[in-house]
């Protein structure tokens, strides 16, 4: 399983080759004209960010796949889940290109659907399963989306994350969120939710290693499922950071351990983070806690402040989309592989990720 990588992604600023890939992509889109939008999430490097047309979180890039009006192609660059939650909302007459198809997601691994439906019938033995809500993380493969869907679940994402828990609990007692556990929990210690409230649940054990009577008493059940770019930040460098500079402001994202957390300044989804740069003062200082591409590249737009990140911690899976393969994927479009998803799936994961764009932020 990749992991991240304690390095400075290379190239740090947008190179001479990267600088001919974008010029060639820039006339490739002037060719197809409306026919083709570019979505980038924020993760992605930077020449590759530089070419999209609309760029944001998972959460921003697939409501603009659902109301992209005039596109015919949409050419996603980010990792495999977004792609195929893109397929899912756009029109049937619009079709969805991956950049790289091999650029996955470890945390989307961490749940798949044999250990959801084994565990969804050990809950529904302890407890009235028609009361609890599945949640399904963005950050997870169609099919469980899909398996919240058929149940009159939901798509979460860490933009609407609150929003979903209301809309949880006005619709049953208990929520059952997978795959990333730091958001969950995050997310119900926000909500007020108690400690003996909450419980992790390990789908390697029987009954996610827990008694009934846990089971019965737990309105948020977590699985044990985490991002590695995420949890590589610790309190202590936390610390060291405000050591090193008085005055500086911690904003991380809610992916992030519980503990770091609680010491943050303030907490959010990607497109928080960027808000929150954008709306500093010159001379401010902030250190971040997300993927080292997007920090550097507000670093870059925002010269007149100090942006670093608490440490380095790459996703080697967003680095892997590059201006040659979004230049590629253009200069192949009408032989470049579409993405395809399963009909039956596409039905039910529609559900589950419309509720989400129900919940509007």
């Amino acid at each position: 399983m990749a992991g991240t990588l304690d390095i400075m992604p290379s190239p740090i600023r947008i190179e001479e080759d990267e600088q001919e890939n974008i010029a060639r992509i820039k006339e490739l889109k002037a060719k197809y004209g409306e026919r083709v939008i570019v979505l980038a999430h924020h993760y992605q490097r930077l020449g590759v960010h530089a070419c999209g047309d609309v760029t944001g979180d998972s959460y921003a890039l697939c409501k603009a796949a659902a109301n992209t009006a005039k596109a015919r192609d949409i050419i996603f660059c980010g990792v495999r889940f977004m792609v195929t939650s893109a397929a899912t909302l756009c029109r049937d007459d619009q079709i969805v290109y991956h950049p790289d198809k091999n650029a996955g997601c470890p945390m989307a691994d961490m749940a798949n659907l044999p250990q959801v439906m084994r565990s969804w019938q050990e809950l529904g033995e302890h407890t009235e399963i028609s009361k609890v809500i599945p949640v399904v993380y963005m950050n997870s493969d169609l099919d469980l989306k899909s398996f919240c869907g058929e149940r009159n679940g939901i798509v979460c994402t860490s933009s609407n994350a609150r929003r979903v828990f209301d809309w949880s609990f006005a619709r049953g007692q208990k929520i059952f969120f997978f795959p990333d556990e730091h958001l969950g929990r995050n997310t119900a210690n926000a909500y007020g939710i108690a400690r003996d409230e909450i419980i992790l649940w390990d789908p390697a054990l029987v009954n996610g290693g827990h008694s009934a009577a846990a089971i019965q008493k737990a309105r948020v059940i977590l699985w044990k499922g985490y991002c590695h770019v995420h949890t590589r930040y610790t309190v202590p460098m936390v610390n060291e950071m405000r050591a090193k500079y008085p005055g500086i402001k911690i904003v991380v994202h809610p992916e992030c351990t519980e503990d770091v957390v609680r010491i943050a300044d303030a907490v959010g989804s990607t497109n928080f983070i960027q808000e929150y740069v954008k709306k500093m003062k010159p001379g401010e200082k902030v250190a971040i806690g997300t993927e080292v591409n997007m920090i550097h590249r507000m670093s870059v737009q925002s010269p007149d402040k100090f942006v670093v990140p608490i440490t380095r911690s790459l996703c080697p899976n967003m680095f892997k989309i590059s201006t040659r393969d979004l230049r590629d994927c253009l200069e192949q479009l009408d032989s470049w592989e579409p993405v395809r998803v399963d009909p039956r799936e596409k039905r039910f994961a529609r559900i589950a990720l419309e509720n989400m764009l129900a919940c509007a932020g």
